[in-house]
C-alpha cells in the first residue's frame, strides 16, 4: 500500500468513486445541447409550420445545454483534482489503471480519424468509380482551388512540431523537479497551439471553397475541422496544466493529469502531420 493511501487511511490502493451529480447532470446536459442543436440547425425536422417555434425551442435548448456542459466539466474535474492531488486516491495502481484508459481512448481517436481519410481516400484514388458524378472524373475535382502546402499549412506543421517540443521539454522539467522549465514549457506550447488555432482560422476564412462544394470540401472540412477542434481541446487541458503546475499540483513522481495531457498533444500533433501529407500536400497536388 502507498505512503498516501495510508495516510489518508485507506483499507486498499484502489478507488472507490464516491457518489457524484455530474455524470446525471452532464447527461442532461448533453441531451439539451444535442436536441437544441438539431431543432436550431433543423426546424423542419418534424413538418412544415412548426420552423419558427422549434428554432426558438432549440436556442431555449442550446443556452441551458452549453452552461451545464461547462459547470459539468468545471466542477467534475475539480473534484478530480482534489482527489488526484490532496486526498491521494490516485495511488500507483490507479494510475496504471488511468494510463491504460487514455491509451484506449487515443486509440478510439485514431479509428474516429480513420473514418475521414477512409472518405477522403475513397474519393481521391477512385474519382470515376465513385457512384456519384465527380466533376472531370479527377481529383481534385474540377472547380476546386486545392491550398497551397507549402503556405500557411506547412507554416502550421513548423509550429505544432515545435509545440511537440516543447511539451516534451516540460515534461522533461517536471520529471527534474524543475518548475520553472515546466511553466515556461507549458506556456510556449499553449502560446503555439493557439497560433495554430488562428492560422487555421484564417485560412478557413479565406478559402476558395466552402463545405458543401462536394465530396472534397465535405471531407477536407470534416478532417481538418476535427482536427482544428481537437487542437482547441488541448490546448485548454495544457492551459489548466499550466495552472495546476503554478499551484504545485504535479510532483515528479505523481503527475499523471499533466502526463495525460501530453499524450494528447503527441496525438494531435501526429495526426496533423497525416493530414498535412496527404490532404494537403497529395490530395491537393
Amino acid at each position: 500500500m502507498s505512503d498516501a493511501a495510508e495516510h489518508h487511511g485507506h483499507k486498499h490502493p484502489y478507488h472507490l468513486v464516491d457518489p457524484s451529480p455530474w455524470p446525471a447532470v452532464g447527461a442532461l446536459a448533453g441531451a439539451a445541447l444535442t436536441f437544441g442543436l438539431v431543432m436550431f440547425m433543423h426546424p423542419g425536422i418534424f413538418g412544415e409550420g412548426l420552423e419558427p417555434a422549434l428554432k426558438a425551442l432549440g436556442v431555449w435548448l442550446l443556452a441551458p445545454g452549453v452552461i451545464l456542459v461547462v459547470l459539468t466539466m468545471w466542477f467534475w474535474w475539480k473534484d478530480v483534482i482534489q482527489e488526484a492531488t490532496f486526498d491521494g486516491y490516485h495511488t500507483p495502481i490507479v494510475q496504471l489503471g488511468m494510463r491504460y484508459g487514455m491509451a484506449l481512448f487515443i486509440c478510439s481517436e485514431v479509428m474516429f480519424f480513420a473514418a475521414f481519410f477512409w472518405a477522403f481516400f475513397e474519393a481521391s484514388l477512385y474519382p470515376k468509380e465513385l457512384p456519384y458524378d465527380l466533376p472531370g472524373g479527377i481529383w481534385p475535382p474540377q472547380g476546386i482551388e486545392a491550398f497551397d502546402p507549402w503556405d500557411i499549412p506547412f507554416l502550421n506543421t513548423l509550429i505544432l512540431l515545435t509545440s511537440g517540443v516543447t511539451v516534451t521539454w516540460a515534461h522533461h522539467a517536471l520529471r527534474e523537479g524543475d518548475k520553472d522549465g515546466l511553466v515556461k514549457g507549458l506556456a510556449l506550447t499553449i502560446i503555439l497551439g493557439a497560433l495554430f488555432t488562428s492560422l487555421q482560422a484564417y485560412e478557413y476564412i479565406h478559402a476558395p471553397f466552402g463545405f458543401s462544394d462536394g465530396i472534397y470540401g465535405s471531407t477536407f472540412y470534416m478532417a481538418t475541422g476535427f482536427h482544428g477542434a481537437h487542437v482547441i481541446i488541448g490546448t485548454t487541458f495544457l492551459t489548466v496544466c499550466w495552472f495546476r503546475a503554478r499551484a504545485d499540483h504535479f510532483k515528479p513522481e505523481h503527475h499523471f493529469g499533466f502526463e495525460a495531457a501530453a499524450w494528447y498533444w503527441h496525438f494531435v500533433d501526429v495526426v496533423w502531420l497525416f493530414l498535412f501529407s496527404c490532404v494537403y500536400w497529395w490530395g491537393g497536388a
